[in-house]
C-alpha cells in the first residue's frame, strides 16, 4: 500500500499485519487468555461521546504541555514497548528518531534491541524515560539505572503489573516463528551471564517486592519515579504515599491479567483521587484523536500509545513513526477545534458524556 494511503490508526495496524511474520505480528499483538481486556481497551473509547461547543475562536490552537517538567509540542507521548528490532531493522533507533521530529516523550523498554546508550545518543536532546521491571537480580536492576542518568534518561518507569507474566495464548501458538534478527538484547547484552546463563531472567521479577522496593530504587536513583501499572484508586492514594512523581494508569495493553477493566473507564476516579498529588498518564486502546481528548477529558495530563508505533515501524521506519504521531497529533487538533477548544485547559469533563445518557442529554 502507498504510504498516502495509510490514513488513519488502524490503517498501519492492517497494513503491519501484512507485512510482519507471523511470530512477530502475534507478540506485538497478542494479549492475555481470551484477550477480553485487549478488546475492552478499544471498545471502552466508544462508550464516551463528545459534545461539540461552536462559535468559538479556535484560530490557534495549543496543544503543547509538559510531562515531569518536559516540554512536548502535544500530549501524546510513546509508552515503552519491546523489541522494536522485530518491526524495522534500526528498531529502537527509529522510533527515537521519529519521536524527535514530533517533539514528544519517548519511554523506552529496558527489553530492547539496541542499548538504552545507542538510542540517547541518536537524539541526546529528546526527553526520554526508561522502563525497568522488578528483576530478581537487583544488581542489574541498579547498573541499568545508573547507565541511564549517565546517558541523559529523565525518569525511571517501573512496570508493577508484573509480579508474574501474562499467559498470552497467540504468542505460545507460534512461539517458534517470533526469532528476532539481530542482535536481540541491546540493553541486556552484559548480563546474560549474571542472570539465566544464556539468555536474560527476564520472567522473574521479584515476585515478593512490596512498596519497600519503591524506597529501594529511591535509593539507587534520585530520577523522577513512574508506577505504570495502576488500575485502582486503593494503589494510586498507595502510589501517592510513596512520594512517586507520576503513575501510567495502564493494563499492559491487556497482556497480564485479562478480564480487568480498560484504563479509560477507571481514569477519572483516579484523578480525582490522587490527581493534585502526582501527573496521571494513560495508555491503552488509544487509537484516534477523539481518543485523546476523551482522555484528557477525564483528566489524565498525557496519554501514550505503544503498538501503534510498532505498526508504524513495521511499515516505514522512522517515517511509519512519525507519520503515526502526526495523523494522531491532526486528529487531536481537529478534535480541539470542533469541540470548541484552542487550549489543554479547555478540555475538561464538561465534553463528555457517556453511552447511556447521551441520548437524554444531548
Amino acid at each position: 500500500m502507498d504510504a498516502s494511503q495509510l490514513l488513519c490508526l488502524d490503517d498501519f495496524e492492517e497494513q503491519a499485519q501484512k507485512l510482519l511474520p507471523i511470530g512477530m505480528w502475534s507478540y506485538y499483538r497478542s494479549g492475555a487468555d481470551n484477550e477480553e481486556t485487549l478488546r475492552e481497551n478499544r471498545e471502552a473509547y466508544r462508550r464516551y461521546w463528545l459534545k461539540p461547543r461552536i462559535l468559538r475562536d479556535v484560530s490557534v490552537i495549543d496543544m503543547s504541555t509538559s510531562v515531569l517538567g518536559e516540554k512536548v509540542d502535544a500530549p501524546i507521548c510513546i509508552s515503552p514497548t519491546a523489541f522494536h528490532g522485530g518491526a524495522h531493522p534500526d528498531g529502537e533507533i527509529a522510533t527515537v528518531k521519529g519521536a524527535a521530529v514530533m517533539n514528544t516523550l519517548m519511554i523506552l523498554s529496558s527489553i530492547s534491541n539496541k542499548s538504552l546508550e545507542e538510542v540517547a545518543a541518536a537524539r541526546p536532546n529528546l526527553p526520554k524515560w526508561l522502563n525497568v521491571y522488578p528483576w530478581r537480580h537487583r544488581d542489574v536492576t541498579r547498573d541499568i539505572v545508573k547507565r541511564a542518568e549517565r546517558a541523559g534518561f529523565k525518569a525511571i518507569v517501573i512496570s508493577v503489573d508484573i509480579s508474574t507474566p501474562g499467559s498470552r495464548r497467540r504468542v505460545m501458538r507460534n512461539v517458534r516463528q517470533a526469532a528476532m534478527p539481530g542482535k536481540v538484547l541491546g540493553t541486556f547484552d552484559r548480563y546474560i551471564n549474571k542472570t539465566a546463563g544464556s539468555s536474560p531472567d527476564f520472567s522473574f521479577q521479584e515476585t515478593t517486592s512490596t512498596w519497600q522496593y519503591i524506597q529501594w530504587l529511591r535509593d539507587v536513583s534520585k530520577l523522577p519515579i513512574v508506577l505504570k501499572g495502576i488500575l485502582t484508586v486503593e494503589d494510586a492514594i498507595l502510589a501517592a504515599e510513596h512520594n512517586v512523581q507520576g503513575i501510567l494508569v495502564s493494563n499492559h495493553g491487556g497482556r497480564q491479567l485479562d478480564c480487568v477493566p480498560a484504563a479509560i473507564d477507571v481514569l477519572a476516579d483516579i484523578v480525582d483521587a490522587v490527581g493534585d498529588k502526582l501527573e496521571v498518564y494513560v495508555d491503552g486502546g488509544i487509537r484516534t484523536g477523539t481518543d485523546v481528548l476523551k482522555a484528557l477529558a477525564l483528566g489524565a495530563k498525557a496519554i501514550f500509545i505503544g503498538r501503534p508505533v510498532l505498526y508504524g515501524l513495521a511499515c516505514n521506519g522512522e517515517e511509519g513513526v512519525k507519520a503515526v504521531l502526526r495523523i494522531l497529533r491532526e486528529e487531536f487538533k481537529r478534535a480541539m477545534a470542533l469541540t470548541g477548544c484552542s487550549q489543554l485547559s479547555d478540555i475538561s469533563r464538561s465534553l463528555l458524556i457517556s453511552t447511556n445518557d447521551r441520548l437524554s442529554k444531548f
